[in-house]
């Protein structure tokens, strides 16, 4: 499995050959220093831990410092990604050549939050009408049953907090890979806000 941890720069637009007009999301992707490795012998499982943006070491916490190696400064965001394909080794920078031969790519991050909103906004209701005395526009309406159960069930959809969840985008298409300005540009929207952290992988459906 092929990943790195990434920033979300913004959308923007390209033209293909054809001259089509495609929307693209840049990604940047700076290099990700591998922190640690873990191996089936000793954890059960293979798999990379990679770091990104360094951090001040008089700014982190002992036990936090610990889990760094001598000659890897500590790192702000770390994930940690099973079966990486490659041969890599603590203390590596990988960058975005590594999705140089991959087509498509899953992007996972935190949505945008968007507050307590009502059910028209958070689930798409249609509301009740809109004419004149009709005292019924944007309420959920009922939402339990009468003398049996007596009580409102489980997993009725109602207003509440929307958005700044962890969402996953599947499959989206790589447009362009530039080395040289260390971005990644894939068709369609990814999650998240401007300069948030991304998790980029290589899809696995496709």
């Amino acid at each position: 499995m092929k990943g790195l941890i990434a920033k979300k720069v913004g959308m923007t637009q390209v033209f293909d050959e054809n001259g089509n007009l495609t929307p693209v999301t840049v990604i940047r992707v700076e290099p990700n220093t591998v922190v640690a490795t873990k191996s089936e012998e000793k954890f059960g499982y293979n798999a990379v831990v990679l770091g990104l943006d360094d951090l001040k070491e008089s700014k982190v916490s002992k036990p936090y410092a610990k889990q760094f190696p001598e000659n890897v400064a500590p790192k702000r965001h770390l994930k940690e990604f099973r079966d990486f394909e490659g041969d890599v080794k603590v203390g590596d920078q990988i960058g975005v050549e590594l999705f140089e031969k991959v087509r498509f790519i899953d992007v996972t991050s935190t949505s945008k939050g968007k507050g307590f909103q009502g059910v028209m906004k958070r689930w798409g209701f249609h509301g009740g009408r809109a004419t004149h005395g009709s005292k019924f526009h944007r309420e959920a309406g009922g939402t339990g049953n009468s003398t049996t159960p007596g009580h409102c069930l489980k997993n009725v959809k109602m207003p509440g907090r929307m958005g700044f969840e962890r969402v996953t985008v599947q499959n989206l298409k790589v447009v362009k890979v530039d080395p040289e300005l260390k971005v990644l540009m894939v068709r369609g929207a990814v999650p998240g806000v401007k300069d948030c952290t991304l998790v980029v992988r290589a899809a696995i459906k496709k």
